[in-house]
């Protein structure tokens, strides 16, 4: 079973209570009257589908009912982060790239997937935050 963690309710919480919303971080157009149907098509319909990290909208559906978003790696299931709407992601393709070829990676061991944040890392952001 995943565990995920809610930067709302501050605890890691069971996968079922969770749903996902589709892409995160989606821009709408600023004068939409003044779109093609071509454009406003791209904009409902077309969303990215990377292999690796990919930034998601959740909602905590029997928790809090709050929405947020995730990095999870697309290939590997794991969540990389989660963080409240309106914040930006600190991990990111291009920062993951650049920690691999610094060899910064920190990869988990044990078979045992747990995802979202650690209890380590949740405090570091409590600390962050506070």
């Amino acid at each position: 079973m995943f565990h995920i963690y809610c930067p709302y309710c501050e605890e890691l919480r069971e996968e079922e209570e969770f749903h996902p919303k589709g892409q995160a971080h989606i821009e709408r157009p600023k004068d939409p009257e003044a779109c093609s149907d071509e454009e406003w098509g791209d904009y409902l319909f077309f969303r990215d589908n990377p292999r690796g990290i990919h930034h998601e909208l959740w909602v905590h559906a029997v928790g809090c009912r709050k929405f947020f978003n995730i990095t999870r790696n697309t290939v590997t299931y794991d969540i990389l982060e989660t963080y409240k709407m309106g914040e930006q992601p600190r991990v990111t393709a291009e920062s993951l790239a650049s920690q691999q070829t610094q060899g910064n990676v920190q990869v988990a061991s044990g078979g045992q997937q747990t995802v979202g944040a650690s209890s380590a890392a949740a405090e570091a952001i409590k600390g962050e935050q506070a």
